[in-house]
């Protein structure tokens, strides 16, 4: 997947490039969104127009659990350190990026208004059903996931790393044996580096070194400043965290293990996951997720069809 710069996004590309190497995120920040929303601070000529101009559908309303209809507002849990798909703009409290955008226009097709919370990945799936209606947060959907909480595909991405400008330490693209390798905590790049620990281990090749962030901002931080040697994170993050560091950093090798995202609602959501699929196969079939993707560079990764629970391997 190749992400590209529009100029909507520049401004916001800058500020997230200097929260990056300062390490600075907040995750105790909160964001409401609804009318003039989180979006329109990244999106004024584009998104929050397309927004805007989306009507509510009685189907999908009807769909939404009674619950959340009264009081009018689907609250939402993420980890906004995790640019473009949600992180913080440059007032230091609104929350953007495409996964917000998406987020609101499902929720004028449902007719109520939608709040964001910022908080830390591993905390977001316990939170769910109490805490949170529900998850937008570049969830990769798993058989392990599933098990918990229901997930409604939405988005595809894989893995990919970063490495320093020029790969100094001449690190293998397809290994982490004896590599410092920095991820987010919780996520599935944590979970495959640990999983290769035990295989390099077992085949008596040394040891792959986990430094696990709260923050993706603070995994790349900590590769430019050599703590660790590779930054592994999903795909469409790695592309926009290169930008960030204005060529400090490269993609090493390719993108690996492509899998759909997906949006987390309780086991019991009173059929809200029915909600969220009609919702967004509609964004899907008439263009809006396409056009909305787009704005942030991102529409490769499209889906076609939404599922609830989808098959994994």
């Amino acid at each position: 997947m190749i992400r590209t710069t529009t100029p909507r996004a520049i401004a916001a590309l800058c500020i997230a490039a200097a929260m990056a190497l300062a390490g600075c995120t907040d995750a105790s920040q909160t964001a409401s969104s609804g009318g003039q929303s989180a979006s329109a601070s990244a999106s004024t000529a584009s998104n929050q127009t397309l927004i805007d101009s989306i009507d509510k559908d009685d189907a999908i309303a009807k769909l939404v659990p009674k619950s959340i209809a009264d009081k009018g507002t689907l609250t939402i849990g993420a980890d906004a350190s995790y640019a473009p798909a949600e992180f913080v703009a440059a007032d230091g409290s609104t929350i953007i990026g495409y996964d917000v955008d998406y987020a609101e226009a499902m929720g004028k097709l449902m007719g109520v208004k939608v709040s964001f919370a910022n908080a830390t990945f591993d905390t977001l799936i316990p939170s769910v059903g109490s805490k949170y209606d529900m998850s937008v947060s570049s969830f990769t959907i798993t058989a392990e996931r599933e098990k918990q909480v229901n997930m409604i595909s939405y988005f595809t991405a894989g893995m990919a790393k970063a490495v320093l400008k020029g790969n100094p330490k001449k690190i293998a693209a397809d290994s982490l044996c004896g590599v410092t390798v920095a991820v987010e905590t919780g996520t599935s790049e944590e979970a495959d580096a640990q999983a290769q620990d035990k295989t390099c281990r077992a085949d008596g090749k040394s040891a792959v070194k986990i430094l696990s962030y709260k923050t993706q901002t603070d995994a790349t931080t900590n590769v430019i400043g050599g703590k660790a040697d590779v930054s592994y994170a999903d795909s469409m993050i790695i592309a926009y965290s290169i930008e960030q560091t204005n060529g400090a950093m490269e993609q090493l090798g390719g993108i690996t293990d492509a899998e759909p995202f997906g949006v987390v609602t309780a086991k019991k959501d009173d059929g809200l996951s029915k909600a969220v699929q009609a919702a967004t196969q509609k964004l899907i079939d008439d263009g809006t997720m396409k056009k909305i993707l787009a704005t942030w560079g991102n529409e490769d990764g499209m889906i076609k069809t939404s599922q609830i629970n989808p098959p994994v391997k």
